[in-house]
């Protein structure tokens, strides 16, 4: 497949990176405290940001002190955090400007994730913190096409969360790629599994036939 852009936005976590299992060690060492027998490993969780779980889950004067903990617990175990198949690849190819990453982390995490591996950090980073509304909002993929310059319409978004791929479609982006068969159960326009193989020269996206999935 062919498909002509000027941008790709791209989610992070379970699109470039696996941190999946330390975030939910973090998250169920955060409930034994305050949300016993609560399961955070469930689709409708994936993409969305830390502190409005928790502000969803709790009352406001225990927000505070709960976020701090949770965004402790996830600190410490981003060294944990690996890339995901072609993704390395993929970033290191891609000319500045051109891309970026747009993550429901808050900063200081999501840097630490992609450091962690081995994924470039772009000057035009979108983190939890630098939006007032998170996924499925379409604020992360706003910010993220107007850092880079480009309508959102001439971008293309990576996600593998139904929370995310909800927040590309209401951004207008130009096409919503799903990553993983996770993405299956999403409303992306097309699935691959990875990204391997996938290249991007700044005005034409090549996706091989065979990675689809969908």
């Amino acid at each position: 497949m062919k498909y002509n852009a000027r941008g790709l936005l791209f989610d992070n976590d379970g699109v470039l990176v696996d941190s999946h299992q330390a975030a939910a060690v973090a998250w169920q060492k955060w409930a034994e405290k305050y949300a016993p027998g609560w399961d955070w490993d469930q689709p409708e969780n994936a993409g969305v940001r830390a502190e409005d779980k928790v502000r969803a889950m709790l009352p406001p004067e225990l927000f505070t002190e709960a976020n701090d903990y949770i965004n402790e617990l996830e600190q410490a175990s981003a060294v944990e955090t690996v890339a995901l198949a072609g993704a390395v690849e993929l970033t290191t190819s891609l000319k500045p400007g051109t891309w970026t990453v747009c993550t429901s982390a808050n900063v200081n995490l999501g840097r630490a994730r992609l450091e962690a591996a081995g994924i470039p950090v772009p000057a035009e980073l979108v983190t939890g913190d630098d939006v007032k509304r998170g996924k499925p909002f379409p604020d992360p993929y706003l910010l993220g096409a107007e850092k880079l310059g480009f309508d959102p319409a001439d971008c293309v978004v990576f996600e593998d969360a139904i929370a995310g791929c909800e927040a590309a479609i209401e951004a207008g982006v130009g096409l919503v790629v799903g990553v993983s068969q996770k993405a299956l159960a999403s409303a992306a326009d097309i699935v691959v599994r990875d990204l391997s193989g996938i290249t991007f020269d700044g005005e034409e996206l090549v996706i091989p036939d065979k990675n689809r999935l969908r």
